[in-house]
C-alpha cells in the first residue's frame, strides 16, 4: 500500500488536492510536454544542421518552454482561478504559436516540420475556446506564419522561391483545415449541450410526474409517504409537535356519476386549490387517492390544527364548481391525529383515518380528532361511502 500511497501524495504535489485545479494543471502539463518535446526535436536539428544556429535555437528552446513553466506554475498556484480563462488557455496557444513562427525561421532547411507543430497548437485549445476565439485565433496564427515565412524568404541567402512558396501554402492548408475543423466542433459542442438541457428538463419532468399529481399538482402519496417520514425524524429529535389528517370529499362519485369525469376533475382540482389557500405556507397537502387527501402539519397544536381545519372545511363549504346547468357545491370530512411518542407514521395515519370514518358516521361535513390513544382499532376503515 506504500508505493500507491507515495505516487498520490506526488500526484497532490503536482496536481493539487482541488478536483477542478487538479484538471487546469494536468492539461497545463499536457501542453508543457509537447512544447518540450517540440524544443528537443529542434534541438536535435539543430546539433545534426551546419545551417542551423545553434545558440539562437537553444535559445528558443529556453523561453518557450519557461514560457509555459511559469504559466503552469501560476495555474498550479490557484491565482488564475478567479480570471475568466483560469486555464491560460488563450495565453498558452498566443505564447506557442509565436514560438512556432519562430522556429520556422529559426528551423532552416528543416521548417517544413514547424506546420505539424502548428496544427497541434491548434488542436490543443479547441475544447477550451468559443467560436470567436478559435476564429481570432487561427487570424493570429495567419498573420505569424505570413510574418515568418516573409522574414525566411528575405533572409535565408539559401532559400527556393519554391519550397518558400510549398511551406507557405502548407501552413495555408493547414490553418484553414484546423480552424474548420475547431468550428466544426465548436458546433458539435453547442448541440451536444443543447442535448444536455434538454435531457435536463426532461428529467424534471420526470422527476415531478414521480411526485405530482398530474390533475391536482399537490405532491401523491409515495412521495408524502417520504416527507412524512422525513418529517418524524425530525419531531423525534426536535420535539416538535407533528399532526397528520385525512380529507375526504363528502358524496363525491356521485358527481361524476351525474355529471362527468370532466366536472369531477374541476372539482377535485377546486378543493385542492382551496384547501392550499386555507392552510399555511408550511403545511404540506397530498391527493392519497380518489378523493381523499392527506395534510400534513407541524409546529401547531391540536387545539390550533383543529382550528385550521374547521376554516378549511367552511371554505370548501361554500365553494362553487361552474357547471352548464348550475354551481355544484361541496363537503369535506376530516379526520385528525397528534403524532404520539413511540407511534409510527402509520398508526397516525390510522388513527386520522379512524377520526375520519367517526366523522362520516357523525353525519359527513364535520371535523373530528382522534383521541389521545396509543393506539387504535382498524374497524370500519374500509366501510366508510
Amino acid at each position: 500500500m506504500r508505493p500507491p500511497a507515495r505516487w498520490q501524495r506526488l500526484k497532490d504535489v503536482i496536481l493539487s488536492t482541488d478536483p477542478r485545479r487538479r484538471t487546469l494543471v494536468g492539461m497545463a502539463l499536457l501542453a508543457l510536454t509537447l512544447m518540450a518535446s517540440s524544443a528537443g526535436v529542434m534541438l536535435l536539428v539543430a546539433h545534426s544542421s551546419t545551417a542551423v544556429d545553434k545558440t539562437a535555437v537553444q535559445w528558443w528552446a529556453a523561453l518557450s518552454v519557461g514560457g509555459l513553466v511559469v504559466m503552469t506554475a501560476f495555474i498550479r498556484s490557484g491565482e488564475t482561478a478567479h480570471l475568466r480563462d483560469p486555464s491560460l488557455t488563450i495565453p498558452q496557444m498566443v505564447w506557442t504559436i509565436t514560438s512556432g513562427a519562430v522556429a520556422y525561421v529559426l528551423a532552416g532547411d528543416a521548417r517544413g516540420l514547424v506546420p505539424s507543430v502548428l496544427a497541434m497548437i491548434l488542436f490543443f485549445g479547441t475544447f477550451g475556446l468559443t467560436v470567436a476565439e478559435v476564429i481570432g485565433i487561427g487570424v493570429y496564427a495567419l498573420l505569424a506564419f505570413a510574418s515568418a515565412i516573409g522574414v525566411s524568404s528575405r533572409f535565408n541567402a539559401n532559400a527556393s522561391g519554391y519550397l518558400d512558396t510549398a511551406y507557405a501554402l502548407m501552413v495555408l492548408i493547414v490553418l484553414s483545415g484546423c480552424i474548420a475543423l475547431n468550428l466544426r466542433i465548436q458546433r458539435i459542442r453547442a448541440k451536444l449541450q443543447q442535448q444536455r438541457e434538454a435531457l435536463a428538463q426532461a428529467l424534471e419532468v420526470n422527476r415531478e410526474l414521480a411526485t405530482r399529481d398530474e390533475l391536482t399538482g399537490l405532491l401523491n402519496r409515495r412521495a408524502m409517504l417520504d416527507l412524512m417520514a422525513l418529517e418524524h425524524r425530525r419531531s423525534l429529535r426536535s420535539g416538535r409537535p407533528l399532526l397528520l389528517a385525512q380529507l375526504d370529499i363528502d358524496h363525491f362519485k356521485p358527481i361524476n356519476d351525474q355529471h362527468g369525469h370532466a366536472t369531477g376533475d374541476r372539482a377535485l382540482q377546486a378543493f385542492a386549490g382551496t384547501v392550499r389557500a386555507s392552510v399555511r405556507d408550511t403545511d404540506v397537502l397530498a391527493r392519497w387517492g380518489g378523493e381523499e387527501f392527506v395534510l400534513m402539519l407541524t409546529d401547531t397544536s391540536a387545539e390550533h390544527a383543529r382550528e385550521l381545519l374547521e376554516r378549511v372545511r367552511q371554505a370548501v363549504q361554500v365553494l362553487e364548481i361552474a357547471h352548464s346547468t348550475n354551481a355544484l357545491h361541496m363537503t369535506v370530512s376530516i379526520g385528525l391525529a397528534q403524532q404520539l411518542p413511540g407511534d409510527t407514521v402509520e398508526h397516525t395515519l390510522e388513527r386520522a383515518d379512524q377520526a375520519l370514518y367517526h366523522a362520516k358516521a357523525l353525519g359527513r361535513n364535520r371535523v373530528v380528532v382522534a383521541p389521545a390513544a396509543h393506539r387504535t382499532a382498524a374497524t370500519g376503515v374500509n366501510a366508510r361511502a
